[in-house]
């Protein structure tokens, strides 16, 4: 598995990802079939090198979006992998990339909102629960992590 900063070219199969990965949780199903322009990536994230995608010879298995937040912290604001991936390690090396890049960024936290079925998923990759938090999709928590210090 290899991960790079995605290109603009690879805008649309990001977003394609996004979708399917998105339409495979039941709990937020028909709220993103009744919002489907909620599936956006914006250029200006990639060109930035905000989005770092995985791939591997099958072709693109996920990507993350990592954003600085008005808070002087950073925000893992978008962690998707194709759903015949999930269980190979594409999160977990993502969520280890965006937490390598917060550091670069030199903040103190990362944080993340996630559906509830994906808190144990973070809870394992050492993120702490914060508080529920309503989404346009339903309900959801928020999470975050120290990030470690880069020297």
């Amino acid at each position: 598995m290899n991960l790079r900063p995605a290109r603009p070219e690879e805008r649309e199969a990001l977003e394609a990802l996004q979708m399917t990965a998105s339409l495979a949780d039941d709990a937020y199903r028909q709220a993103l079939l009744d919002n489907p322009e909620a599936v956006h990536l914006p250029m200006e994230q990639i060109e930035a090198g905000q989005v770092v995608l995985a791939e591997d010879e099958s072709g693109l298995l996920g990507f993350c979006v990592v954003l600085p937040r008005e808070d002087g912290q950073a925000e893992l604001d978008g962690l998707f992998t194709r759903p015949d991936a999930w269980g190979r390690g594409v999160g977990r090396a993502l969520t280890q990339d965006a937490l390598h890049r917060a550091a670069a960024m030199r903040v103190a936290t990362l944080h993340v909102v996630a559906s509830l079925e994906a808190r144990g998923f973070y809870e394992r990759l050492g993120f702490e629960f914060i508080s529920d938090t309503p989404t346009l999709f339903g309900p959801a928590i928020s999470m975050s992590q120290s990030v470690p210090i880069s020297s």
